[in-house]
């Protein structure tokens, strides 16, 4: 960040006074004292010019520094209204933007938003800018990877020495350390669309192949991480100070690996042993999927990914219903 940190001491340092106007106050100064009329009279006219000039400057400082505001929230309002893919076009277009003004702007524009859902966007357009502005930073020597590249360092824990795919992996440790190199990459703003689309073609083509269900199984667990952890970002489970039991409940599901969904819902549900009713727990889902498709790039694999892990949950739900049900009858 030194790179960032030296453009924000230049944009922001204090011109000096210039030694030579000093020189030439101080002849006026000395003339007045021995009474040179002329001096005098030269000097009067020097200093009615010199506070037009200062007048008119200090209007064109206001002027520049209305424009600037100007322009700032033009960029602003492109950044929230652009897709993952063209905000880091953005950013890389605009870098030299991203300075104090910049930010101090942009949380005086989060500061004054009316809903808590307003706010919370720009407060993660916040985040999602200054981890493009420092991948930049990080990588400028560096060589980019590819979405293949990507992949392969995530999935590397999982797959031995020998290139054997087995699924749940048998050492319990490497999940852990997947979930941590991709989560990692996410921090980087690398999981992009040509990511998402990578994993999915894979996927594909391992589903088509038949014979490779650890790959498939692997690949469809690195989706549902992604998912997992760009749902977490976002919370609705506090309204004031109360505690909306039902968004509370999804967002533990979200959160949890697929493989202790049954249990959560087991414990949760009303059908069960919690205080979330079915019908409470399908509402919030729904809400949930429509603030996806609303935040996300229709047709978008991002999109797709997001959207397809929350449908999870509520079939996954339904089936845990029919069972208790089942039960009760």
């Amino acid at each position: 960040m030194a790179v960032l940190t030296s453009l924000l001491r230049c944009s922001f340092s204090t011109p000096q006074l210039q030694s030579s106007q000093f020189q030439r106050w101080n002849t006026w100064i000395v003339g007045m004292k021995i009474g040179r009329a002329i001096s005098l009279t030269n000097s009067t006219s020097q200093l009615q010019r010199r506070r037009r000039t200062l007048i008119y400057a200090v209007s064109q400082d206001a002027e520049n520094s209305f424009k600037k505001t100007v322009e700032v929230d033009k960029l602003i309002d492109m950044l929230r209204d652009s897709n993952p893919t063209e905000l880091q076009k953005l950013v890389v277009e605009n870098v030299l933007a991203f300075n104090e003004s910049f930010w101090i702007w942009l949380a005086a524009r989060t500061e004054t938003c009316k809903y808590e859902d307003d706010k919370k966007d720009y407060e993660e357009l916040a985040l999602s800018v200054m981890s493009v502005v420092d991948r930049l930073v990080r990588k400028t020597n560096e060589k980019i990877e590819s979405a293949t590249d990507v992949l392969k360092e995530i999935l590397k824990p999982i797959v031995d020495v020998t290139e054997e795919i087995t699924w749940p992996p048998r050492d319990p440790e490497a999940l852990v350390l997947m979930e941590k190199e991709l989560s990692q990459r996410e921090q980087d703003g690398q999981l992009d669309e040509g990511f998402l689309a990578e994993v999915n073609a894979q996927l594909r083509q391992a589903k088509a192949d038949g014979d490779k269900p650890g790959l498939e199984a692997m690949l469809q667990k690195v989706l549902q991480l992604y998912a997992s952890r760009v749902l977490s970002k976002r919370s609705y489970a506090m309204k004031g100070n109360e505690i909306l039991k039902a968004e509370a409940f999804l967002e533990t599901l979200i959160k949890a690996p697929e493989e202790e969904w049954n249990k959560l819902l087991l414990d949760g549900l009303t059908l069960g042993k919690g205080e979330v009713s079915p019908e409470e727990l399908y509402a919030v889902i729904k809400k949930r999927i429509e603030r996806t498709l609303i935040r996300t790039e229709g047709g978008s694999y991002q999109q797709r990914v997001l959207t397809e892990y929350v449908r999870g949950i509520q079939s996954r739900t339904e089936e845990i219903v029919k069972v208790l049900q089942g039960k009760q009858q």
